[in-house]
C-alpha cells in the first residue's frame, strides 16, 4: 500500500494534503463549489455553521493552495465570485471516498 513509497516520502506527502486541507470546513467548500461558481453568501448558505469570518479565512487558504479561483466581476457594486480549480477537482475521489467512509462509520457508531 503506500509503505512502497519509503516512510518519510509518505509521511512528507500526507502531511502537504493535511496541510492544505485541514479543519472541518475546506472539503464542505469545495464540495458546494464543485456543483459551480458561487458567491460568498451562497456558499456561507450552504455550509451551515460556518461563521463569516471563517468562511472569509478557508476561501483565502484554499485559493493560495489553488484549489479556488476568487473572480472579481466589473460590476457596480463588485461582484465576487469563488471557483474550483482543476486542482481542486482533482479531490473528487478523495471527497466521495470520504463520504463512503463516513456512511460506514455513521453505521458503526450509530448501531450497536
Amino acid at each position: 500500500m503506500l509503505t512502497t513509497g519509503g516512510c518519510p516520502k509518505t509521511m512528507l506527502s500526507i502531511r502537504d494534503a493535511l496541510e492544505a486541507l485541514e479543519g472541518k470546513w475546506k472539503l464542505l467548500i469545495l464540495f458546494s463549489l464543485s456543483a459551480g461558481p458561487k458567491r460568498f453568501r451562497q456558499i456561507g448558505k450552504e455550509v451551515t455553521g460556518i461563521t463569516d469570518k471563517t468562511l472569509s479565512k478557508e476561501l483565502k487558504s484554499l485559493e493560495m493552495n489553488r484549489l479556488i479561483k476568487r473572480e472579481v466581476h466589473d460590476t457596480f457594486p463588485p461582484t465576487v465570485e469563488y471557483s474550483i480549480t482543476a486542482h481542486g477537482m482533482s479531490l473528487e475521489k478523495v471527497m466521495e471516498e470520504l463520504h463512503y467512509w463516513g456512511l460506514a462509520h455513521r453505521k458503526t457508531i450509530f448501531e450497536k
